[in-house]
């Protein structure tokens, strides 16, 4: 349920919420209507309608009045949109156009195709684009205006020492059982064999889109093993350099002619074929066909005896675990760091279970810190099969957070409510200042910030 309070918190998202669902309206014959004006701008009827649809699409219910609680969000955001320009606020367009690919993207999988998405919009995808850039664009100001409003808010030890002093039990954050794990993995050896089956068959593929007998979009959503491109056709969406590995950009990002198609490209994921869609400055757009080698069962099963006989040797005390993951693990993320699984974003290396790999979550529930698995086949984050064995370094269990223990968490819980309350303080400051008229029939509300109405 999104009460009046709850919804507040994410009202930068609402742009985004109603991107596709306005587009979806416009050229129906739908009479509307400006309901508030804040500042020069504008709040249509519509506006507030396609929010309250979106929500309910996505299961969301609403406590308080959406005819109240969404225009004043709406408002709200406007608010911050002025003072974005006040400040000359500014945003990468690429870091918008990576935003709005990925969402477009994200869109043509929930609705099944490219062209699904178009008939249910009324608009063509470039036109889709161009509205989401907008859209986008003003989000990710708002939050850059938030962020400067509350860049130099900090606090000390004391500060959080004081707040939870007081605080019962119950309000105290619970901190979920964390881990730390250590792992060693072996990839299956592939065949030459199998390796020249899968550069045949993307060999096959390219040369039937280049005699014109299929599209390079049809053969990915058929046979690419890349299931997320390849229901929107194999289309990646734009993106720089930095975001694909090495030997697969080198070859992307030096493709000139939309219509031709790659050299086969082997990265740590398979083998690829690529086609150019657009490039936009340093950004491009392009497809692919992804292809994986098939691993045998009698391949993984000599992984298993290899691990097998490691840790056979590690019982034996012959070698500890840290010795046998430099010597032996495939795993070139974790190898140089004694298998210490991390977490790629923050580096840190102590996970929940659920952000843990399924397999391996699965496999150290039961184990005593210390405790060694034995090998299990899993899927690693390249989506290639391997054989893999874990050892539980550390387990800290589900508690109230204490400030000797888990002090980060409890100052950011210091810490947001310190900006939420400069937040809302300079949210009602803004309202004495600026323009604001709400019509007649959407006034009677309960509003969490009373100064709409003066």
């Amino acid at each position: 349920m999104l009460s009046n309070r709850s919804i507040r918190k994410i009202f930068v998202g609402l742009f985004a919420a109603c991107s596709l669902s306005v587009s979806a309206q416009e050229g129906k014959n739908v009479i509307d209507e400006v309901i508030w004006i804040v500042g020069d701008e504008a709040i249509l009827k519509s506006d507030v309608e396609n929010a309250r649809m979106e929500f309910l699409q996505q299961g969301q219910r609403f406590e308080d009045d959406p005819y109240c609680v969404i225009p004043e969000q709406l408002a709200v955001q406007k608010l911050f949109l002025h003072q974005a320009a006040i400040d000359s606020v500014e945003v990468a367009d690429a870091d918008v156009f990576q935003e709005v690919d990925m969402r477009l993207n994200d869109a043509i999988l929930n609705y099944g195709s490219r062209e699904k998405l178009e008939e249910y919009v009324g608009k063509s995808l470039p036109q889709i684009r161009e509205q989401m850039f907008n859209t986008y664009k003003d989000k990710k100001m708002v939050e850059q205006v938030q962020r400067n409003l509350v860049s130099n808010i900090k606090v000390t030890p004391a500060q959080v020492r004081r707040y939870f002093k007081d605080l019962p039990e119950d309000s105290i954050p619970l901190i979920p059982t964390k881990v730390e794990c250590q792992i060693i993995t072996r990839e299956p050896v592939i065949p030459i064999e199998e390796i020249e089956r899968v550069k045949d068959e993307l060999r096959g593929y390219t040369e039937r889109i280049n005699n014109g007998s299929a599209q390079f979009s049809t053969l990915a959503l058929l046979y690419s093993e890349d299931k997320e491109s390849a229901q929107n056709g194999g289309e990646m969406g734009f993106a720089g350099r930095g975001s694909y590995v090495p030997e697969f950009a080198n070859v992307a990002f030096n493709l000139t002619d939309p219509n031709a198609v790659s050299k086969i490209v082997e990265t740590e994921y398979g083998f690829h074929i690529i086609q150019l869609i657009e490039k936009r400055g340093d950004m491009i757009n392009c497809r692919h066909i992804l292809r994986k080698p098939r691993v045998s069962t009698e391949a993984l099963q000599q992984c298993v005896n290899d691990l097998d006989s490691i840790s056979a040797e590690i019982g034996k005390g012959l070698y500890t675990f840290d010795e046998c993951v430099s010597a032996v693990s495939y795993d070139k993320d974790t190898r140089n760091n004694y298998g210490l699984l991390y977490d790629r974003e923050s580096g840190l290396s102590k996970f929940e279970m659920k952000d843990l790999p399924s397999e391996v979550a699965r496999t150290i529930a039961g184990m005593n810190v210390g405790d060694i698995s034995k090998p299990f086949i899993m899927v690693n984050r390249k989506g290639k099969e391997v054989v893999a064995m874990v050892k539980l370094k550390s387990r800290v269990n589900s508690h109230r957070a204490t400030m000797a223990e888990d002090y980060q968490a409890l100052q950011d819980v210091v810490v947001n409510k310190l900006c939420e309350e400069k937040l809302e303080k300079w949210i009602r400051e803004k309202q004495q200042t600026t323009y604001i008229h709400i019509n007649e029939g959407w006034q009677n509300c309960e509003f969490q910030y009373p100064g709409w109405i003066k």
